[in-house]
This record gives structure tokens, sequence and C-alpha cells, in this order.
């Protein structure tokens, strides 16, 4: 297994209800302005964590939660789907999403930045399945020395995300530094 891949075995600890408090999806969403979107793409969803509460911004539409891990999808359509029909668990590729073009209003990744082999290829990916005006966030462990997350030599620096963005064609790309142990950027199709 590659080292920076998140080994399946401990998804117990994606469920882990204080990564709402480091990673609080109210803050992510008063820095996207999005009005009534139907559609979100959760990439890198693993056991849905963050799904369930970006339901809340998605009124009656819904959400894919994508991983490139079998057992993570398994796992949400055992104990996601039951609750949450409106989350809907897809296998991936690491830079193939099997969904058309121009269907999402939203495409996050949180926690997902450091373990891409290559993120300009996911990113360009996210910038296919987008609708024009849509918008996306990535959030990841600041490269800071801490006692939890990756191994700081696999980290990213927020301004590279930033470069990585502009580089698959997203505009209007911002910085936000203010969580304690995560950064996120945020950026639109336009």
């Amino acid at each position: 297994m590659n080292d920076k891949k998140f080994d399946p075995k401990k998804l117990h600890k994606l469920n882990n209800p204080e990564r709402l408090l480091d990673i609080p999806p109210e803050y992510i969403w008063n820095k996207i302005s999005l009005v009534k979107p139907d559609v979100f793409v959760d990439i890198g969803a693993g056991t849905g964590f963050f799904s369930i509460p970006f339901l809340n911004y998605v009124k009656n539409g819904k959400i894919f939660a994508c991983d490139t891990s079998d057992i993570m999808v398994q796992w949400m359509k055992n104990n996601i789907c039951p609750q949450y029909p409106n989350i809907v668990p897809l296998e991936m590729e690491e830079n193939a999403v099997p969904l058309e073009d121009g269907i999402a209003d939203l495409v996050y990744m949180i926690s997902l930045h450091h373990e891409l082999d290559k993120p300009e290829a996911i990113l360009e990916e996210s910038f296919r399945i987008l609708k024009n005006n849509g918008a996306i966030f990535i959030v990841d462990w600041k490269k800071e020395d801490m006692s939890e997350g990756p191994p700081k030599h696999i980290r990213y620096l927020p301004e590279h995300v930033k470069d990585q963005l502009v580089s698959a064609k997203f505009k209007n790309v911002h910085i936000f530094n203010e969580m304690s142990k995560h950064f996120l950027v945020v950026a639109e199709k336009r």
C-alpha cells in the first residue's frame, strides 16, 4: 500500500466527531458563494463523514461520495445510505470520477490532497465535472509539526495548492488559514 494513502483498516478514525470541531462545515460554507446548489461531489469521501453535514447545504439534491477504496464505498452503502439516501457512494479511480461533465455545483476534498500522487489530474477532473460558476474547496493539514495527521514532508503549503488550482483553470482562488490544524482553499469555475 502507498504510504501516503489512508489505511481503510483505520476507518474508525474518520468518524471521530472532533473532526467537525477541527474542520467546521459551517465555517467552510460561509467562504463559498453558491445559490441553491443541487449536486455536490465529495472526493476522497472515506466513510462519508463530511457528506452528512454538507447535506444541510444541498437541500433537495444529492452528494456523490466518491472514494477509490471499495471498503469505504461498501461501508457508506451499509452505514450511511439507509439513513441518508441523498448520499450516493461511488467508487472512483484516483484521477477519474465516473460522472458526466458539468454535473456538480460544488466539488470538495477534505484531508485528501497530501495523499494524491498527481493532484493536478484530479483538479482537472474536478473542473470537468463542475458546472460553470461552480466552486471547489480543498481542506488539508497545515505543513507544520503537530502530533496528529500525516507526516509533515507529504503535506502541502496552501500557496502550492492555489497554484495547482490556477493551473487547472480555476479562478478567484482564496486561501484561508483560520483553522488551527488545517488550511482551506476555495476557487470557482468561471
